[in-house]
């Protein structure tokens, strides 16, 4: 059985394309057929491995029903080194079990490999930093609402919602900031998103100008 893991951060996003980059290498490289395949999914944080996903993976690992684990990214996995280095040790070294990285094009077999351990290592810092420069976005998103004026007055942006003169973050925010990402990389038009979030364009080009707004700036 081959393990393909894939893993987004929240609820609106979507895992399709971790699906199917996964399954198409282990079909490639293992010559699986899709019934030879197990996914395991979270939308949970890559910060820690309280995921029911990760867990059920490395239960079965550990169980000796895995050959082989697929993840389409070093960051889908984890975005810890600590956690990522744990992770390589309970798959590759105790349980024997190929770790296959896509996009990195990373192979764990439990050979000595000294370039393939100092990518990983690398790709793991890197991970981290990128979480702890988000999770500041965040707070600076938070502190510059919380401050600025211009934005406590007026209706609120889309996303958001007022309580006593203030910003917070509405039901809508994640699905907001997500598709307006997608804007922000050409994946999605204006148009397309205005129609996703029952909106205007000019309302995308308002969220678009206040991305500090949407911890994307």
């Amino acid at each position: 059985m081959i393990a393909c893991y894939c893993r987004v951060s929240t609820d609106d996003q979507n895992l399709d394309r971790q699906r199917q980059a996964t399954s198409d290498y282990a079909k490639r490289h293992f010559d699986a057929e899709l019934s030879d395949l197990r996914f395991y999914e979270d939308k949970s944080t890559g910060t820690d491995t309280d995921r029911s996903g990760y867990h059920d993976l490395l239960n079965d690992v550990q169980s000796d029903n895995i050959e082989a684990v697929v993840v389409n990214s070093v960051t889908r996995l984890s975005r810890s080194f600590r956690d990522l280095d744990q992770t390589v040790e309970i798959v590759v070294d105790q349980n024997d079990v190929e770790l296959h990285i896509v996009s990195e094009g990373l192979r764990m077999t439990g050979d000595k490999d000294p370039y393939q351990t100092a990518m990983l290592n690398l790709l793991a810092v890197f991970s981290e930093f990128e979480a702890s420069i988000i999770q500041e976005r965040v707070r600076e998103g938070i502190r510059t609402r919380m401050q600025n004026d211009d934005y406590h007055h007026g209706p609120a942006p889309l996303g958001f919602s007022k309580q006593d003169g203030k910003l917070i973050e509405a039901n809508e925010f994640d699905r907001v900031r997500t598709v307006i990402s997608m804007v922000m990389a050409d994946e999605l038009s204006k148009r397309k998103a205005a129609r996703e979030l029952d909106t205007s364009r000019r309302t995308i080009n308002r969220c678009l100008d206040r991305l500090e707004l949407y911890n994307l700036s």
